[in-house]
């Protein structure tokens, strides 16, 4: 049985946050992985897969973009490789190819028992992220259905159509894609965010990050609950600037059939909702206040002359959607779900998990002593669960875990600011 002060669970960019913090302060560790570093970029993305947010935006610990294309997007390789070198800058004490099948508690501290041995720890910090397992709707199991993580390009699929289930942005590019192949594409959507890739000349996370809005944190909101529910944002990550918005309205000029959310499947016939055209309302009056904010903020900051002139996207209207599907008549071969995530932590047996699923935490901390979890949906902030938001979560929580095991082990000098070219 191996013995470490802590364990992070997860070598993506949230568990390398961590490692980063835990190495400038002198605290042993370990990062176990299953798989390799940046594991899930490597082999639950599909090839053409770009991030959403602007380069300039991948920020961690100690290591930002320093490349030629701060405006552009990196694409999941590009991402890969941006945190292997992470990685190695300051020698991320990484132990590849080990699963963790259980954690307990074992004293005041923890055991986890994996597939490649034990460890003994007084922390540990879960940092797998958001993404558990696919949500896959009732009555699809039957069919031959493709989650979004499985997808890789439309050469994979079998032939004749394919009806995409789902809004996000991951849905929405998946689809565009396959139409673009030549593939007749139907998307059933329910809820979600649009958002143009830029406003006034300026990126809009670069407007989202000024105005305020990915800073904002839980106790801010409302409703909370609503809040880590919220649509993901429909946007495409793409390095010509001339690129067009990706939404429903985009879509369906490219000769994608929309439908409103999947009810229920039974053989092979699907049922589908008529809230399309409310959701689509809904989503373009969320669009309007967010430009609302823009305007505002541009206009009491003194930006009117430095930013371009507003030129807000048409409202979409979509056409009358069907309200149920025979996929074998209509010559549909593949279900591709991208309907999001449900929370999965089969190995954890300490008992701080939710209703549904999700990891009890204020801040990254969670009712059991020396447990946290870093990467979570709205874990603090708004940006949570994006690369560059969860360097301030990686911050609270190995402070707080110095903090209860009374500092440092062995103290070393800070690391000092680098970057990645």
């Amino acid at each position: 049985m191996n013995r470490v002060d802590t364990v992070v669970l997860g070598a993506g960019h949230a568990g390398l946050a961590v490692s980063r913090l835990l190495t400038e302060a002198g605290r042993e560790h370990v990062v176990l992985d299953r798989g390799r570093v940046a594991e899930r970029w490597r082999s639950e993305r599909w090839d053409s897969l770009h991030l959403l947010s602007p380069n300039w935006m991948t920020r961690l610990p100690g290591w930002w973009y320093g490349g030629p294309d701060p405006d552009g997007y990196l694409s999941a390789a590009g991402f890969v490789h941006y945190l292997e070198r992470y990685a190695a800058s300051f020698v991320a004490p990484v132990v590849a190819g080990t699963t963790v099948t259980r954690l307990s508690r074992d004293g005041d501290g923890y055991r986890l028992d994996t597939d490649d041995g034990g460890w003994l720890a007084r922390d540990v910090v879960v940092a797998s992220g958001p993404h558990g397992a696919p949500v896959v709707p009732p009555g699809l199991e039957r069919l031959n259905v493709l989650t979004a993580n499985r997808y890789r390009n439309p050469r994979q699929l079998a032939p004749g159509g394919v009806l995409v289930v789902g809004a996000s942005s991951s849905a929405l590019q998946i689809a565009d894609e396959l139409a673009r192949s030549g593939r007749e594409v139907t998307l059933a959507a329910g809820r979600h965010s649009r958002m143009p890739r830029r406003y006034r000349g300026m990126d809009s996370f670069w407007w989202l990050q000024a105005t305020g809005r990915l800073a904002r944190t839980i106790d801010e909101m409302p409703d909370p609950e609503a809040a880590r529910h919220e649509p993901s944002v429909q946007l495409v990550g793409r390095n010509d600037p001339s690129a067009t918005d990706l939404d429903l309205g985009t879509l369906q000029q490219r000769g994608v059939r929309l439908a409103g959310r999947l009810v229920k499947a039974s053989g092979s016939t699907v049922h589908l909702g008529d809230n399309l055209a409310e959701d689509v309302a809904a989503s373009d009056r969320q669009l309007r206040r967010f430009l609302d904010r823009v305007d505002h903020h541009v206009a009491c900051s003194g930006l009117s002359r430095e930013v371009w002139a507003p030129d807000r996207p048409s409202p979409i209207q979509v056409a009358e959607p069907p309200r149920r599907l025979d996929l074998r008549a209509e010559g549909i071969g593949t279900v591709l779900v991208a309907a999001g995530y449900r929370p999965d932590y089969p190995f954890l047996e300490v008992p701080v998990l939710a209703d549904d699923g999700r990891i009890l935490q204020r801040q990254g901390v969670t009712p059991a002593p020396g447990l946290y979890v870093v990467g979570q949906r709205f874990q603090h902030r708004r940006d949570s669960a994006t690369i560059d938001g969860a360097r301030h979560d990686a911050r609270a929580v190995v402070g707080h875990l110095l903090a209860r095991s009374g500092g440092l082990r062995q103290a070393q000098p800070p690391m000092g600011e680098e970057s990645a070219a």
